[in-house]
């Protein structure tokens, strides 16, 4: 509310069309509502900062203004905070104050000019000497500045979402401290940042559904990202032997809580490591992001999550045995899935499946029903079949498992490390059965067969340990929000009729 004096209620329409009447006026009478510079010399923290009669000069967005004849309060805000200040008639003058009375709104940004006091009620204050306003906003905020509450509105709208609802705002602050962790936490390890194309001439790296574009010039056809893993193999072929990215991936698939058709990713690749030296990483980068914030614990779906360390290491094969009551190496053949076996174990656990889908997806339906459920805090699940994982070298001894690690908490994954595949004749052949199951999956044609990659793997590639994050899913955890986009700014949505 803008003022504690009672208005007649007016369509948005109509204040718009009044505000745009009121510029006009104000610019014919000499004065500029959209001057070019500010003359703001403190933030509104330093202000509050400041000693009582020390001078400040700060802009900010108007907020609660309440007029009182003679006086006003109110209480600006910038990206520091916000701070109250006094006007007063007597100390401004009687045209100064009559323009602030008349021309100055909610919503408004000022620049004030005064000294530091303390009010009776014990708030430091700024007294005003002088208000000048220095954008006039044509659009009203959200009645008395209790904020928006219908999801939807909010993210069609974030930069209104930002100014009424001030825990969004910090949201966004976390968002940005993480990622400055992970950068910080990468950089000291002796990783060095790297950037690979997002326009590619083949959709690798993963099994997903990429989205097309064309090239004119070029007239081929090229896809957006859904991966960064093959560039940066070809970069440790050529001797950047610790790298990293964090970058946008782009998926043309489903869309839920947790996923967004583009969404932010981080990969690393080391040099002479393994997927030990990634679990390693990966609790750092948790661990330091968690401190960056200041959270031990936070609650996520519903659930209170310890997100300091130690983080559990579990042997999938061991919590197989366990919850499942059989030898994970019963569904398996070699590389592949022992299908009849899985399907018996999924009919006989009573879980649902459609016996015609891939012998990964029945996989994943028990994993997700009986195995991950069973843990809350951050985990990492280690040692894969080799049937899902395409990537990963398999343990000595052992070729229907693999040297991999997922890390998840609350059933979420937030991140995948392997020990990389650097045999170029098994990797072609790991990514010929990807190639296939995927067209079977997709009732389509598929060659994802990346001919550079498995050329540069002929190069040499020494042994590796690689890793992917979800930036977005961790920063989903460490801030307790259940949905992604309440940590995207501008998520993807429906466009309206």
């Amino acid at each position: 509310m803008e003022n504690n004096e009672q208005k007649p209620q007016s369509s948005l329409q109509e204040i718009i069309k009044q505000r745009y009447e009121e510029t006009a006026k104000l610019k014919a009478a000499g004065v500029n509502p959209y001057p070019a510079r500010s003359g703001s010399k403190n933030t509104a923290r330093e202000a509050l900062q400041t000693p009582d009669e020390g001078n400040v000069t700060v802009s900010g967005r108007v907020m609660q203004l309440r007029l009182m004849g003679k006086a006003a309060f109110a209480h600006i805000r910038d990206f520091t905070g916000k701070v109250q200040i006094y006007v007063a008639k007597d100390r401004l003058g009687d045209e100064k104050y009559d323009f602030f009375k008349k021309h100055i709104s909610a919503g408004d940004f000022v620049t004030v000019s005064g000294h530091m006091f303390v009010t009776k009620t014990g708030e430091k204050t700024i007294k005003a000497d002088s208000v000048n306003l220095i954008s006039k906003a044509i659009r009203p905020m959200p009645e008395k500045w209790h904020g928006i509450s219908d999801t939807e509105v909010r993210f069609r709208n974030r930069h209104v979402d930002l100014i009424a609802n001030e825990d969004v705002k910090e949201i966004f602050v976390k968002r940005s401290k993480i990622i400055s962790s992970i950068r910080k936490t990468l950089d000291d390890m002796g990783y060095l940042e790297v950037e690979t194309p997002v326009l590619t001439s083949g959709a690798g790296g993963a099994a997903a559904r990429p989205f097309e574009s064309f090239h004119n010039a070029l007239k081929m056809q090229l896809y957006m990202r859904i991966a960064l893993e093959l560039y940066h193999k070809r970069l440790i072929v050529g001797g950047l032997d610790r790298i990293y990215e964090i970058g946008k991936m782009f998926r043309n698939e489903g869309i839920d809580t947790t996923h967004n058709p583009e969404f932010t990713m981080m990969e690393l690749y080391q040099a002479y490591g393994d997927v030990y030296v990634m679990a390693d990483v990966f609790d750092a980068v948790l661990s330091n992001a968690a401190k960056a914030i200041g959270v031990e614990k936070v609650v996520y779906k519903g659930k209170e999550v310890k997100v300091t360390p130690p983080y559990e290491r579990v042997s999938l094969p061991e919590a197989w045995q366990k919850y499942v009551g059989e030898d994970i190496h019963n569904i398996l053949n070699g590389r592949d899935f022992n299908r009849p076996a899985l399907i018996e174990l999924a009919k006989k656990l009573g879980i649902k499946i459609d016996e015609e889908e891939s012998g990964g997806k029945i996989f994943d339906a028990i994993f997700d029903e009986k195995i991950i459920v069973n843990y809350t805090n951050p985990i990492l699940m280690m040692d894969y079949p080799t049937a899902v994982s395409p990537f990963s070298k398999t343990k000595e001894g052992d070729a229907a498992i693999v040297e991999r690690f997922e890390a998840f908490v609350c059933g979420s994954e937030l991140g995948n490390a392997y020990s990389e595949i650097n045999d170029p004749a098994d990797q072609a052949e790991r990514l010929r059965d990807q190639a296939r199951q995927k067209a079977k999956d997709n009732k389509e044609n598929a060659e994802i067969v990346d001919v550079e990659y498995i050329e540069a793997l002929e190069a040499g590639m020494p042994p590796t340990g690689g890793m992917g994050i979800g930036i977005d899913r961790l920063i989903m955890l460490l801030t307790g929000q259940d949905s992604i986009r309440e940590i995207v700014l501008f998520p993807l949505l429906k466009k309206l009729d």
